[in-house]
């Protein structure tokens, strides 16, 4: 399910590609069998593109990958956390807007360029 600019984590690696990542990581927790995460998925996949180099965006199926949203309290889906320096800074939970995901985005992506 990701995109040309979407990244596919997994359990294994989620500390050294998202937790250590020098960038902001929005990570999408999806399932295959999940309607609302399919709503959603053309606006992350979008997001992806426009913030490329700025933001790092990806998706974790959380049926192959349970542990991490295990660790996050990942309990519905789509979650999507963005982290930034390996801590959640923000989260949203259920069907979120292309506009709300691009604020939070812009929020922490200028922070990202001024520091």
């Amino acid at each position: 399910m990701a995109s040309e600019h979407t990244q596919t984590f997994t359990d294994a690696e989620f500390e050294r590609n998202v937790l250590k990542s020098d960038k902001p990581v929005l990570v999408d927790f999806w399932a295959e069998w999940c309607g609302p995460c399919r709503m959603i998925a053309p606006a992350v996949d979008s997001l992806a593109g426009e913030y490329s180099g700025r933001v790092m965006v990806g998706k974790l199926n959380i049926d192959e990958n349970p542990n991490t949203p295990m660790k996050y309290g990942v309990r519905s889906i789509p979650t999507l956390l963005l982290f930034k320096d390996g801590e959640v800074v923000e989260s949203t939970v259920g069907v979120t807007g292309k506009e709300q995901l691009a604020a939070l985005l812009d929020k922490h992506s200028e922070q990202a360029k001024i520091a």
